[in-house]
């Protein structure tokens, strides 16, 4: 009987052992958490008048002690697209032009090349610490594909649209007199009309910040190009920005005079980068956050500056470039679809000691990009757990379709991010099974790359709060937080 006992004991204890190790490898799986639920029906309804696609014109209180409310606005620039489909193509292309901006300025980086000595300035024109709010918009509606946020520029405070962008440090906007602008919903800045308005001498550290510029009349010039054909280049200035009911002096902006691009529609971009120039920075603020909405809705967000962690939040390292301090690096461990951790080594989603590899999140990018062996890794394992569903012909850079014209709900296998200490971030299924049409195809939205650096798209942030803790170096994920 002893013995008995004792057996029973060593199994229990084994079985309880296993589950113990099983517990850490895959922590939080569950039934609940290996399939996740798409509304078809609710999906395709949104893509069936892309052209209709507004911002929401009513305005919100906020619970934030700092906010910018959205005005009414007259009109704003709607979508340039009779059908979904060719609106889908469109946001692919500019993505894939946003994408190779981003690896195109690292590899600069990684082999020591400034863009002042490839292509130097030869386009002039020749005409304490407070919590902050502002909104933040689908920027699709404006004729881009990011995010947008109404701030407020100069004194008097002029309100404008803004383009938000993590993978850029330099704050910018359109200026009067224009040698060459593109078309913008509000009218062209005047830096005369502002008694903030100043600009900065060469020998001033802003200047000096800056990957390009130029002196001229001792007043410092600048030149932002973006590896995609969108340029911009003008003087360099501080200036007051408005952000909710905070206004914030000597912030350092480019005016710029001669821009083109994929800004359409926005007055310039803020930059929300780690770079000394971006906006957090200029802020002297330890932290933000955002929560970007869904890419077809009129409904909007913020983006908080000063704000702290929720404790809800699903943290992960943020880890920094030696080589290039704007880009927000995740401490990403693995990937699991459907509950079963992708066999991929941790190794390949870690920075090496060059400053080659890791993965990124960034507000601009829409598609999240993955290494070419852990795309096709996560696409197989979808495609086992997707066997009882229609496919079709790839979309674009989407190889994995499917016909869901016939279906109102599916489920489909749960993607999750996984992080150090057992952290989990399942993501929604609408954020990645995503309508490419109005007929019912839809794609598995991840794209695999050639690029050492993969990138964690807007697709896959929308709905959560994204929190960058600055000072302790990490980043939070709070779902269902807009």
């Amino acid at each position: 009987m002893s013995s008995h006992r004792s057996l029973l004991f060593f199994i229990f204890f084994f079985l309880t052992s296993r589950s113990s190790v099983f517990s850490r490898i895959l922590p939080e799986i569950s039934l609940t958490t290996t399939r996740s639920i798409l509304d078809v029906a609710d999906s395709i309804h949104k893509t069936k008048n892309p052209s209709s696609f507004q911002l929401n014109q009513q305005e919100e209180e906020s619970q934030w002690p700092f906010s910018l409310k959205l005005h009414p606005r007259a009109s704003v620039r709607g979508v340039e697209h009779s059908d979904y489909k060719s609106l889908t193509l469109a946001r692919l292309d500019r993505d894939t032009a946003r994408v190779k901006s981003l690896f195109t300025r690292l590899d600069l980086a990684l082999n020591n090349i400034s863009k002042a000595d490839l292509k130097p300035v030869t386009t002039m024109y020749t005409t304490e610490q407070e919590d902050i709010e502002a909104p933040l918009i689908s920027g699709t509606t404006q004729g881009s594909g990011e995010y947008f946020t109404r701030v407020g520029i100069g004194n008097p405070a002029r309100e404008v649209y803004m383009v938000l962008d993590t993978g850029s440090d330099v704050n910018w906007l359109q200026c009067a007199p224009c040698a060459d602008c593109y078309h913008q919903t509000e009218p062209i800045f005047e830096p005369a009309s502002s008694s903030s308005y100043q600009s900065l001498s060469c020998d001033t550290s802003q200047c000096k910040a800056l990957e390009v510029s130029e002196c001229r009349n001792a007043t410092c010039l600048y030149e932002v190009s973006y590896g995609d054909g969108s340029y911009t280049v003008g003087d360099f200035a501080t200036e007051t920005l408005t952000i909710g009911s905070t206004s914030v002096q000597n912030v350092a902006v480019g005016c710029g005079h001669s821009n083109e691009g994929l800004f359409v529609g926005a007055a310039g971009l803020l930059g929300l980068g780690g770079g000394l120039l971006a906006l957090p920075s200029q802020l002297n603020t330890t932290s933000f956050s955002y929560c970007l909405v869904d890419r077809d809705s009129d409904s909007a967000s913020t983006v908080e500056f000063g704000t702290s962690l929720p404790p809800d939040a699903v943290v992960a390292p943020l880890l920094r470039n030696h080589q290039l301090d704007t880009f927000y690096y995740l401490g990403l461990t693995g990937i699991s679809v459907g509950g079963e951790l992708l066999q991929i080594p941790q190794s390949s989603f870690e920075m090496d000691e060059s400053g080659s590899g890791g993965i990124i999140i960034d507000s601009g990018t829409a598609v999240t990009r993955l290494q070419t062996g852990i795309y096709n890794s996560l696409r197989d394992s979808f495609l086992k757990g997707t066997s009882d569903l229609e496919k079709t012909t790839g979309v674009a850079m989407f190889d994995t379709c499917y016909n869901l014209s016939t279906k109102t709900t599916i489920e489909v296998p749960t993607v999750a991010f996984h992080f150090p200490g057992g952290k989990m971030l399942a993501l929604p299924a609408k954020n990645y099974m995503i309508p490419v049409d109005s007929v019912g195809t839809f794609c598995l939205a991840f794209a695999p790359t050639a690029s050492s650096l993969a990138i964690v798209g807007n697709v896959q942030q929308q709905g959560t709060r994204v929190t960058f803790d600055l000072a302790n170096s990490l980043i939070g994920f709070s779902s269902n937080k807009c």
